[in-house]
């Protein structure tokens, strides 16, 4: 009787593992912006912006996790093939964890989901998260050496020289099977399953390659024109400052060390991003740039937390 109830239990919390991790990410960030900023000052601040222009512009961000989700079936067809839904509870939980947990420490969720509900080993989806990441750095990185190019007077030679750095991941992607030989006869014989499982989360030829770069790229020219878009309505000029705020923001996001959350290094990235790109630095303005980046930043948190629930509401079929 009581091994009747212990794998009952056992089996209704292994059907449930994602909902209640889901559940305890969600309640862990309610309870962060509450004591960092507290709900009711949120949404006053929202309030006055406007939440005809907020509410658009927090679905487009929800919007771009569709848009990862697909990048991460397209890596992984077969095992994840019919489950779309739970393959976006995992991105979502995975994405909430790495933006509230400092140093990175969030992406190493990322493997362990993967192998705890689509049966992948973890050095094959640490394989795949490590192309993902570094296409997403270039991505925003070539975005903004756009504008280190105009500021110098649109060039040639500097226009060809971003050229060349916005198609070297082909560059890499084409050196792929020679970097892997190498490292099969250098390494240990006991290390080739671990090289195989490597192979296996990268793409497998030039059009999977190619899918997995254009997503990226739509997903992140998506975030950052919102963003951009927000931080425009919220007094940051001229435009360009505010591109060059959002890209700022969003390059933080991605480098190897953040805050909890990204309290203090996502709005300050926000505002060197916009005085970097023709922002005036006078009280007035820093101030209002100053707000601007934390309600953005808040923007981001928000989002994140309604992807996650929107990831529970959509069920999966089991």
């Amino acid at each position: 009787m009581n091994s009747n109830l212990q794998f009952s239990r056992q089996s209704w919390l292994k059907r449930n593992r994602m909902a209640l991790v889901s559940v305890a990410a969600i309640a862990a960030y309610a309870i962060f912006v509450e004591w960092v900023w507290g709900w009711a000052t949120l949404v006053s601040q929202w309030a006055e912006l406007g939440l005809s222009s907020i509410l658009p512009a927090l679905g487009l961000l929800v919007a771009t996790y569709f848009i990862r989700c697909h990048r991460i079936r397209d890596y992984f067809p077969d095992q994840t093939r019919g489950r779309f839904l739970s393959l976006f509870r995992v991105t979502q939980v995975h994405n909430l964890l790495n933006i509230m947990l400092p140093f990175r420490a969030g992406e190493t969720s990322f493997p362990l989901l993967m192998r705890t509900e689509f049966g992948i080993p973890l050095v094959r989806g640490t394989s795949a998260l490590l192309v993902m990441r570094l296409l997403d750095l270039h991505a925003l990185l070539t975005v903004a050496a756009i504008g280190l190019v105009v500021d110098r007077g649109h060039r040639a030679v500097d226009w060809l020289l971003w050229l060349v750095a916005f198609l070297s991941p082909f560059a890499f992607f084409l050196m792929k099977g020679r970097a892997l030989t190498v490292a099969r006869g250098l390494a240990p014989a006991r290390f080739a399953t671990m090289l195989d499982e490597v192979e296996a989360g990268l793409p497998d030829d030039l059009p999977a390659f190619m899918r997995a770069w254009t997503m990226t790229l739509v997903n992140w020219a998506v975030k950052v024109v919102v963003l951009a878009w927000v931080l425009a309505i919220m007094g940051v000029a001229p435009l360009a400052a505010a591109f060059g705020g959002a890209l700022g923001g969003e390059l933080s996001s991605v480098l190897p060390v953040h805050a909890p959350a990204g309290v203090g290094t996502y709005a300050a990235a926000i505002v060197a991003g916009a005085v970097s790109l023709g922002a005036a630095t006078d009280q007035v303005t820093l101030e209002t740039l100053g707000r601007a980046s934390v309600n953005a930043h808040l923007l981001v948190i928000v989002s994140a937390v309604a992807g996650t629930l929107l990831s529970l509401a959509l069920k999966p079929k089991t």
